[in-house]
């Protein structure tokens, strides 16, 4: 120690006070590098509002943004991941990795589930959270997607899933990419039904998600500049030996090929949601809006669906929609929210 740092005889030196900590109260936006005030963040849906980046919030905010105050119901909660395959990564086994996981975020499994009310219309919800396990599809995930599927078929109501993944879960090997499977086959009873569902992609939707249900959606919509694909671009430069195009993989870029049909700004999804809807299954008095007009529409409850003809000339039938009937015409989904 120096002798001009040396503390004389006698004397108690403090220890000088350090500076309030300032972590958590400032946020850099990763895109444009904005310092942001986490309060005015949060004001703003967690939204940049210098480049309009959208960050990653958990699954019950996301939901607190979607749906009616209070109507929120979770269902299979109860429903969590075993261990079947033992499976154990260099640092730690997967079931402690769960339980630790299942703490840290207060959520069972990587999705969260439940039935709630959109505008005053019921809808069976289903939300990934990032922070569970990157939002991995394991045996767990899928049978709650499968099972919400199958509630919305019972109860003809529509189906929201919001996909926030990386893909299928290798800590369960095949069993994960199983759930590809059931989900699909879930969503094709649906469709067969005309039971609508929509499928909302944010940042990232990939893998095994991306490869099942989140592109088997009868309306698919998408945060601004969300990164949707199946492999990674470096794994694809790798494989192709050729540079990839400026934008490959975001939202915007997958529009243009066709896979997306809007990209929509969290702070209007909402009521673009409400205005899908709308136009799939309107409920009783509801104003259906056209390319450019509102119509008002009085549905009956016992209206059956117009299904559609079959080859052989017969119309399959099907029961009646909840609270409305299916109304195909041509949706103007391209205008703002």
């Amino acid at each position: 120690m120096s002798w001009l740092n040396r503390a004389k005889k006698g004397v108690k030196t403090q220890a000088p006070a350090k500076p309030a900590d300032a972590e958590g109260l400032w946020t850099k936006c990763p895109i444009c590098s904005d310092i942001i005030y986490r309060v005015e963040l949060e004001k703003n849906l967690w939204v940049c509002g210098r480049c309009d980046h959208h960050f990653s919030i958990s699954a019950r905010q996301c939901v607190d943004l979607l749906v009616d105050p209070g109507t929120f119901e979770e269902t299979w909660k109860s429903i969590t991941s075993l261990d079947p395959l033992e499976f154990k990564d260099a640092k730690e086994k997967y079931s402690l990795k769960l339980k630790k996981t299942m703490l840290r975020t207060n959520l069972s499994e990587a999705v969260l589930t439940g039935h709630a009310r959109l505008q005053g219309r019921e809808i069976v919800l289903c939300v990934f959270d990032f922070a569970f396990l990157g939002g991995s599809m394991g045996s767990a995930v899928g049978e709650k997607i499968a099972r919400a599927g199958l509630e919305a078929l019972s109860k003809r109501v529509p189906l929201v899933i919001q996909s926030r993944s990386g893909g299928a879960r290798m800590h369960e090997s095949i069993l994960s990419l199983m759930q590809m499977a059931k989900t699909s086959a879930v969503l094709a009873k649906m469709h067969e039904a005309r039971v609508p569902f929509v499928s909302v992609l944010s940042n990232p939707t990939t893998g095994g998600v991306s490869a099942s249900f989140a592109m088997l959606g009868d309306v698919i919509i998408a945060e601004p500049r969300a990164q949707i694909g199946f492999a990674g671009p470096r794994v694809i430069r790798e494989t192709i030996n050729q540079e990839l195009p400026e934008g490959f993989q975001t939202a915007e870029f997958v529009q243009e090929c066709g896979f997306v049909d809007i990209i929509v700004s969290r702070k209007d999804l909402r009521s673009v949601l409400h205005r899908v809807l709308t136009f799939l299954c309107p409920m009783q008095n509801e104003a259906v809006i056209t390319s450019g007009s509102t119509v008002e529409q009085e549905v009956p409850e016992s209206a059956p669906a117009a299904p559609p003809r079959s080859e052989h000339g017969s119309a399959p039938q099907h029961p009646p929609m909840a609270e409305g009937r299916l109304v195909p015409r041509e949706i103007g989904l391209h205008g703002s929210g």
